[in-house]
């Protein structure tokens, strides 16, 4: 009997021991179907640290076609199923493809520090993006609204107070409590940008010392920037600045005058063409900017006489403008020579600041001697192709035309909004077309503004990208609201940005098939008018440009999507996995001059998220 009981033990002892490995070996299945099949959002530690090598971003996670295939696959088979998209480690908050420091040491490209390469775009290969939403920071909140963001923001959106204390002494910025100051002061301009405009017209013996000079001057480049004090205090003026610089050492620079709603772009006179057109800018401006203008013969300074107009300044805030010892005495004598060899004209100098002027016309470039450098460039050199292009070292001499005319031939600010430029017929547009053009964005955003209406909070937008600018009628309509915009000309059709800047307004070359150069949450609106079927015809990804889109748009702004009606159906699959259905309506728009057959509109809303709860608290004080 005893024996047959322990028989009887051991053999519940063995079926429990078989049924526990039958249970051990179908969870091991699930597991690796599991993890096989399914997307999932990476674990924290699953990002690998930058400095072995591996990429910061995608590191292990499920490859993006995939991911994708599997949302549309369960969306279509159960559309009350609640998908969303992975979201980036937190120390990529402020990710910038395009311009990522990580990414040139982990590609181990070999750049030429001293012409500021590694400051240029240096994009990830395809398969090196990331498929993921760039989270906000702990404690972000809406933004301070236009105009107040001028003088603060809030400190917890960019969590970075070096800039602080590195120019304390210059009033560039203050921290205050839960806020960061911006007392107007710059390197060159310690007690204000606004008495230091003043003074810069003064220079000019301008009407009334108004830099704007009657709504001649319009158009300013700033490169060196800083904070964008400069432009913003021109701003009252009527005059708009790109104020540009690159992401280096005071790396949140341009994310600081963005978050304050001040037009501005990353960007460097390195090696390539700034992305505009020749001819755009009235006046260019560098105060301590600390660049090398004597380099390469001189090809900086070559890069900003393409730019200017004719007879376009150049205002110039530096030791060299005043210095007496040997060294900024030296600088000064080769910088005057080579600006009189490339026909510029000192026109004031006073204190700390010395102005040029460019050649109004030809003349002065035919009367030099035989062999003069810098060389006037080849005649099937194409000025305003600035896109990826290297910089020549040669000046651009005007066209016939210009040259007779002995100016742009613009019409003062704001009259030039609305009237036809003089460069319409180098890209073969009529008057004619130019008012329908006009016309009939006016009436398009007339309507967008009406759908919107229920839901757009008072100055609650202020930084407006138009993706697919064309000839700058949806920003002119915009002339009324207190926003401005960022146009945007696909590569495509970047002989039309000329025609923007002729507006007075001003923009940018870009692809959309790569990453676009500003810090995320950087725009309050994103608009794309037939952007996706461009790049769609060209085999580039939709769903990146989706991604790309939510990066730059700050929490609770607005997307106006204009596109054919499969394309905007394609789009509306994403908008829950996006976190863009908090609002959202689509409308079939009326058919005018414009419409490029079957179109449909879809708006929606970024809603505002992020592991901090304090996020959503935030947004209902606004």
């Amino acid at each position: 009997m005893k024996s047959t009981a322990s028989e009887l033990i051991r053999r519940k002892k063995f079926v429990k021991q078989v049924l526990l490995g039958l249970i051990v070996l179908l969870g091991l299945i699930c597991l690796y179907n599991g993890a096989t099949f399914a997307p999932a959002l990476p674990r924290a530690e699953e990002v690998i640290a930058l400095d072995d090598g591996t990429d910061p971003v995608i590191g292990s996670f499920v490859p993006k076609r995939d991911y994708f295939d599997e949302l549309f696959e369960d969306q279509e088979q159960n559309p009350e199923v609640s998908k969303s998209l992975p979201v980036c480690d937190m120390r990529y908050s402020e990710l910038i493809p395009c311009l990522d420091r990580h990414l040139i040491y982990q590609l181990k490209l070999k750049l030429n520090l001293s012409l500021m390469e590694h400051y240029e775009r240096h994009c990830p290969p395809a398969a090196r993006r990331y498929n993921c939403l760039i989270p906000p920071p702990v404690g972000y909140k809406i933004p301070i609204r236009w105009p107040e963001s001028r003088d603060e923001v809030w400190k917890a959106n960019i969590p970075h107070t070096h800039l602080a204390e590195d120019k304390s002494d210059q009033n560039w910025m203050t921290v205050v409590g839960e806020k960061i100051r911006f007392p107007g002061g710059g390197t060159h301009f310690h007690y204000g940008a606004d008495k230091y405009i003043t003074s810069i017209a003064s220079m000019l013996k301008f009407p009334g010392d108004k830099l704007n000079n009657g709504g001649n001057i319009r158009t300013v480049l700033d490169v060196g920037c800083g904070v964008a004090s400069f432009g913003a205090y021109l701003l009252p003026l009527g005059i708009i600045a790109m104020s540009l610089a690159p992401n280096d050492v005071h790396q949140n620079q341009i994310q600081f005058a963005l978050e304050r709603g001040i037009p501005s772009a990353l960007g460097v006179l390195g090696t390539k063409r700034l992305p505009y057109p020749s001819r755009s800018f009235e006046l260019a401006h560098c105060s301590r900017c600390r660049i090398d203008w004597l380099q390469r013969d001189g090809i900086l300074l070559l890069e900003l006489d393409r730019l200017l107009r004719p007879g376009g300044y150049f205002v110039y805030s530096s030791p060299e403008a005043y210095a007496h010892d040997d060294e900024n005495r030296r600088i000064w004598n080769a910088m005057h020579d080579l600006l009189r060899r490339m026909c510029w004209r000192v026109v004031s100098r006073r204190d700390q600041t010395v102005i040029w002027a460019k050649s109004v016309s030809n003349s002065c470039y035919l009367k030099r001697a035989p062999g003069t450098n810098p060389p006037l460039c080849s005649s099937d050199d194409d000025p305003d192709v600035s896109w990826n292009l290297q910089m020549k070292a040669c000046i651009t001499p005007y066209s016939t035309k210009m040259h007779k005319g002995k100016g742009s031939g613009l019409q003062p600010w704001p009259s030039r909004l609305t009237g036809p430029p003089p460069r319409l017929d180098e890209i073969g547009v009529s008057h004619d077309q130019f008012q329908e053009d006009t016309n009939t964005w006016h009436q398009r955003v007339t309507d967008y503004w009406k759908q919107m209406r229920s839901v757009i909070q008072k100055d609650s937008i202020r930084n407006v990208m138009d993706m697919n600018s064309n000839l700058g009628g949806f920003a002119a309509a915009l002339k009324d609201k207190d926003v401005w915009v960022m146009n945007v000309a696909p590569v495509n059709a970047s002989s039309k940005l000329k025609i923007i800047y002729d507006r007075g307004l001003v923009g940018t070359v870009h692809d959309w098939c790569e990453s676009f150069s500003t810090y995320p949450r950087t725009y309050d609106l994103l608009h794309a008018w037939s952007v996706f079927s461009e790049i769609e015809g060209r085999g580039c990804s939709v769903e990146d440009l989706l991604i790309e889109m939510d990066r730059m748009l700050r929490p609770e702004g607005f997307v106006i999507i204009r596109d054919k009606s499969t394309v905007v159906d394609h789009i509306r699959k994403f908008l829950a996995a996006l976190r863009w259905d908090g609002y959202s309506l689509e409308v079939e728009p009326k058919t005018d001059a414009l419409s490029l057959g079957d179109e449909r509109v879809v708006i929606a809303r970024k809603q505002i998220w992020g592991d901090d709860n304090d996020v959503e608290e935030e947004a209902a004080r606004f």
